[in-house]
C-alpha cells in the first residue's frame, strides 16, 4: 500500500513544520495500531507512508480481502481528527484539531516481483483514490 495524507499542507502552511511533524507522528502511531508485527509500515517522505503486508494467502481472491481489511481499517483510523498540542515556552500550550484523510493506493504483488514496478503501480492507484475523491482506497489493475 502506497498512502498520501489529504489535507496536510494546509496544516504545514499554516502551522509549521514542527506541528506537521507532530501529525506525521500521530499517523505513524496509529499505522502501526493496524497493522500485524509481521508487517511493516514507513514514511517514504512528505506525508507518504508505505505498507507493506506479509504472509498474505496464495489465493488472491483472499489476499485481496484481507488487504481490503487493513487498508479499511488503516482509512478509517487516519480519518479520526487529530489534536495537536504546540507547546509554547511563555504562553499556555494550544491545542488545534486538525481533519486528515488518507488516498491509499494498493497493489498485490509476490516475492518475484520488480520492487519499482510495485512502487509505481501503488502510486497509480494512489492517485486513482485522490481522483475519486480522497478518502479512498484503490487497488491497482495490474498485479504483478
Amino acid at each position: 500500500m502506497l498512502l498520501d495524507l489529504d489535507n496536510f499542507k494546509p496544516l504545514n502552511d499554516t502551522y509549521g513544520h514542527d506541528v506537521g511533524d507532530l501529525l506525521l507522528v500521530e499517523a505513524a502511531r496509529r499505522l502501526r495500531t493496524c497493522i500485524r508485527e509481521t508487517d511493516t509500515a514507513a514514511r517514504l517522505g512528505g506525508d507518504e507512508f508505505v505498507v507493506a503486508l506479509g504472509e498474505l494467502d496464495r489465493d488472491k481472491a483472499e489476499s485481496t480481502r484481507r488487504t481490503a481489511i487493513v487498508a479499511e481499517k488503516i482509512r478509517a483510523s487516519l480519518a479520526e481528527p487529530y489534536l495537536l498540542t504546540i507547546r509554547q515556552n511563555d504562553k499556555a500550550d494550544l491545542t488545534i484539531e486538525h481533519r486528515c484523510t488518507a488516498s491509499i493506493g494498493v497493489v498485490l504483488f509476490d516475492n518475484h516481483s520488480n520492487r519499482e514496478d510495485i512502487l509505481k503501480q501503488a502510486d497509480v492507484a494512489m492517485y486513482q483514490a485522490k481522483a475519486a475523491g480522497r478518502n479512498r482506497i484503490s487497488f491497482s489493475d495490474h498485479g504483478t
